[in-house]
C-alpha cells in the first residue's frame, strides 16, 4: 500500500518511514501542506491508500490541509495531533478525517489504525438493494449512495461515521455492544479503538444536530432511538 506521510520533522519522518516500510508500506514523505496537496493530485501511479497527516505543519494549518485533502480525494486521512481534547478531534472529523492518533503514540496503535481505516467498504455497498433507504423521522439514510439527509438537508459524513450510523439505524432501539460496533465498523477487536468510537458518536450527534438520536447505554454500548 502507498502511504503519504505529511510530517515536517525529517528525523521523525525517517524513523517512521523505516517502520512503515518494514510492514509493507511504500511511503512518500511530504514536509508541508502544499507538498502534500501536490502529491495527492491525480497521476498514473496507484493512488495512496492512507494519508498520515501531522497537524503541526510549517506552512498551512493542519485542519485546513485536511479539509483541502478531502475535497481532492476520498483517501482515508489519519490526523496526528498533540491535542487530546474531544473538541479538537471532533473538529478534525467534521473536516473529513477518518481517524486520529494522539502524540505520543505507540507504533502498534498507529499500524492498527492505518489498517482499520484502509479496509474498503465497497463490497458491503454493492450488496445493498438499489432503492434501499432507512427513514428515521427527519433522517434519511441512503445505503447504496451513502448519503444522509436531515429534513432534506444533506449531511456530510466520513466513511466510518456513515458505517456507524447505518449499523445502528438498521435496528432502532437495539443496544449494540461496544465490542460488536468496533468489530463490524472498524473490523478489528483491538481495544484501543474504543476511544475512537466515542469520538465518532459525538461527531455524529453534532453533525446531525440530534444529540438524543444515539443513546449511550452505560457499561454496554449504544442504541439509536427512533424519533417519534
Amino acid at each position: 500500500m502507498r502511504l503519504l506521510l505529511v510530517e515536517d520533522d525529517d528525523h521523525v519522518a525517517a524513523a517512521l518511514s523505516a517502520v512503515l516500510a518494514r510492514h509493507g508500506f511504500e511511503v512518500t514523505h511530504a514536509r508541508n501542506g502544499e507538498d502534500a496537496l501536490r502529491a495527492l493530485l491525480p497521476t498514473e501511479r496507484e493512488p495512496f491508500g492512507v494519508v498520515l497527516l501531522d497537524l503541526g505543519l510549517p506552512d498551512l494549518d493542519g485542519y485546513e490541509v485536511c479539509g483541502k485533502i478531502r475535497r481532492l480525494t476520498s483517501t482515508p486521512v489519519i490526523m496526528v495531533t498533540a491535542r487530546a481534547d474531544v473538541r479538537s478531534r471532533i473538529h478534525g472529523l467534521n473536516l473529513g478525517a477518518d481517524d486520529y492518533v494522539v502524540k505520543p503514540y505507540d507504533t502498534g496503535e498507529l499500524l492498527a489504525r492505518i489498517h482499520a481505516v484502509s479496509r474498503r467498504t465497497a463490497p458491503d455497498d454493492a450488496a445493498a438493494a438499489p432503492d434501499e433507504a432507512l427513514l428515521l423521522g427527519a433522517v434519511r439514510i441512503e445505503l447504496p449512495t451513502r448519503q444522509v439527509t436531515v429534513s432534506g438537508d444533506a449531511v456530510q459524513l466520513t466513511r466510518k461515521e456513515f458505517d456507524l450510523l447505518a449499523l445502528l439505524a438498521q435496528r432502532p432501539g437495539v443496544v449494540f455492544r461496544r465490542e460488536q460496533i468496533i468489530s463490524e465498523v472498524w473490523r478489528t477487536s483491538w481495544e484501543g479503538t474504543g476511544r475512537t468510537l466515542e469520538v465518532h458518536v459525538a461527531s455524529l450527534r453534532s453533525k446531525l444536530r440530534m444529540p438524543a438520536l444515539i443513546e449511550t447505554v452505560r457499561g454496554v454500548g449504544y442504541r439509536l432511538v427512533a424519533p417519534a
